[in-house]
C-alpha cells in the first residue's frame, strides 16, 4: 500500500512556489516543440519532397511512442522527480552531441536523430509529471489541473514556431538547436527550484517486479477489463491518425501544395496554438461533462482533417488545420481525466504508458502512409482516407457501446 499523499499549503490551481514547476514544464515544451518544427520543415527544404518529410516525421516520433511503456513502468519504480530531471539533462546533452555530430560527419541524419531521442526524453518527462500531477494537486478539480499544465505546454506551442522560423531565418539549424538546449537547461533550474523548494511528498516507489514482462500484462489486461479504457484507446488511435497525418504533412502542404511562405507556416502554427489555449481556459473555468468533452473534440477534430484534405484554398486548409490541433487539447483533457479516474495509483504509470503506446502509435504510422502513398493526387487523399478510417472508428464506438462515456461522468 501506498502512503496517503500529503500536500502541503490550502491546494489552490497555482501557487507562488509551484510557478517554477510550471515555467520549467514550459521551457521544456518550448523547446521541443521547436524540434518538432524544425524537422519535418528543413527535411522539406532540402528535399523538395513531401514523401521524405512524411518518413523523416516517422522516424522521428515512433521511438517516443513504442517506448511509452518502459517509461510508464519506470515511473511506477523511480520517483518521478529524478525522471524528469534525467530527461531534461539528457535532452540537453543529446542536442550537443547532435549538433557536435554534424559539424564532424555533416547530413541531415543527425537532426532528425536527436529530435529523436529527445522525444524518447520528452516521453520519459511526460509521464513523470503525469504521475507527479495528482498527487501534487490532490485536493483540486482534475481536469482543471490538466488545463493549466496544458496551458504550459500550449504557450511553447505559440512561441515554439514562432521563435524556431525566426532563428532559422538568421542562422542554420544547428544553431537553433543549440539554443533549444539552453531551453532544456533552463527547464532544468526552473524544476532543481521548485523541488527545492515545495514540501510535498511524493507516493513512494513500488517494488519492483521479477520480471519486466509482469507490469506489461498488468497494463495489458488493465487496459482491455477496466471499463471504458478498451474503447477509449480505439477513440484515441483514431483520432491520432488524423492528428499524425495533419502535422506529417503541414510544412508540405503550407509552403508547396498551398504556396505559402515560412513565416505563413509559423502563423499557421501560431493560430492552432492560440485555439489550443482559448480551448484550455475555456475548461479550466467551465465544467462541462466528459461525455460531451469527448464527443465534441472528437467530431471537430473529424471535420478538421477532413477539411485540410478536401481544401480547395489555403483558407479552407487553415481552418481544418486550427480545428484538428485546437481540439486535440480538449479530447486530451478527456482521456487523461477518464485515466485518471478508472486505473488504480499503483498501477497508474506502467497502464497509462502502455495506453499512450497503442493510442499514439497511429501517429507515426500516418507519417509513414503518407511518405509511401502520397502519389500524384498528393497528401490530401491518404489524409481523407485517414479521415474516413477515424470517422468509421468514432461510428463503431458510438453505436456498440456507450460504457466509455457513462464511465467518464461517474
Amino acid at each position: 500500500m501506498r502512503r496517503p499523499h500529503r500536500v502541503d499549503g490550502r491546494g489552490t490551481p497555482v501557487r507562488v512556489r509551484d510557478i517554477s514547476f510550471f515555467v520549467s514544464l514550459f521551457f521544456a515544451r518550448l523547446a521541443d516543440q521547436m524540434l518538432l518544427f524544425l524537422v519535418p520543415l528543413v527535411v522539406f527544404q532540402t528535399t523538395q519532397s513531401a514523401a521524405l518529410s512524411g518518413i523523416a516525421f516517422f522516424i522521428e516520433t515512433l521511438p517516443r511512442y513504442l517506448l511509452f511503456s518502459v517509461c510508464g513502468i519506470l515511473c511506477d519504480r523511480r520517483s518521478p522527480v529524478s525522471l524528469l530531471v534525467i530527461s531534461q539533462r539528457f535532452r540537453l546533452l543529446t542536442c550537443a552531441v547532435g549538433i557536435a555530430g554534424h559539424e564532424l560527419l555533416g547530413g541531415i541524419g543527425w537532426l532528425i536523430a536527436l529530435s529523436a531521442v529527445c522525444g524518447i526524453l520528452s516521453t520519459q518527462g511526460f509521464l513523470a509529471r503525469e504521475v507527479m500531477l495528482p498527487q501534487i494537486f490532490r485536493q483540486q478539480r482534475f481536469e482543471k489541473v490538466l488545463s493549466y499544465s496544458q496551458l504550459g505546454d500550449q504557450l511553447g506551442m505559440v512561441i515554439g514556431p514562432i521563435l524556431a522560423a525566426a532563428l532559422l531565418g538568421l542562422w542554420p539549424w544547428q544553431i537553433v538547436v543549440g539554443i533549444t538546449a539552453f531551453l532544456f537547461l533552463l527547464a532544468d533550474l526552473g524544476l532543481t527550484l521548485w523541488h527545492r523548494s515545495s514540501r510535498i511528498e511524493l507516493a513512494p516507489p513500488e517494488a519492483a517486479h521479477n520480471s519486466w514482462v509482469d507490469p506489461f500484462r498488468i497494463a495489458l489486461r488493465h487496459i482491455w477489463h477496466l471499463p471504458g479504457l478498451r474503447r477509449a484507446a480505439a477513440l484515441s488511435a483514431g483520432l491520432n491518425f488524423v492528428f499524425g497525418a495533419t502535422l506529417a504533412t503541414s510544412a508540405a502542404m503550407v509552403t508547396g501544395i498551398h504556396g505559402q511562405s515560412e513565416q505563413s507556416y509559423a502563423l499557421l502554427q501560431t493560430a492552432s496554438a492560440v485555439a489550443a489555449i482559448a480551448i484550455l481556459a475555456f475548461l479550466a473555468h467551465v465544467i462541462i461533462p466528459l461525455r460531451a468533452m469527448g464527443a465534441i473534440g472528437y467530431t471537430a477534430i473529424f471535420i478538421g482533417g477532413l477539411l485540410t484534405a478536401i481544401s480547395p484554398n489555403y483558407g479552407v486548409y487553415a481552418a481544418g488545420y486550427i480545428l484538428v490541433l485546437g481540439f486535440d487539447r480538449m479530447f486530451t483533457i478527456y482521456l487523461r481525466s477518464l485515466r485518471q479516474k478508472i486505473i488504480p495509483q499503483k498501477d497508474f504509470g506502467k497502464t497509462t504508458g502502455a495506453m499512450i503506446t497503442v493510442n499514439n502509435l497511429s501517429q507515426p504510422l500516418a507519417g509513414l502512409l503518407v511518405g509511401l502513398f502520397s502519389g500524384p493526387g498528393g497528401p490530401g487523399l491518404v489524409i481523407g482516407g485517414i479521415s474516413l478510417v477515424m470517422g468509421a472508428i468514432g461510428v463503431i464506438v458510438a453505436i456498440g457501446a456507450t460504457p466509455v462515456f457513462k464511465q467518464a461522468n461517474r
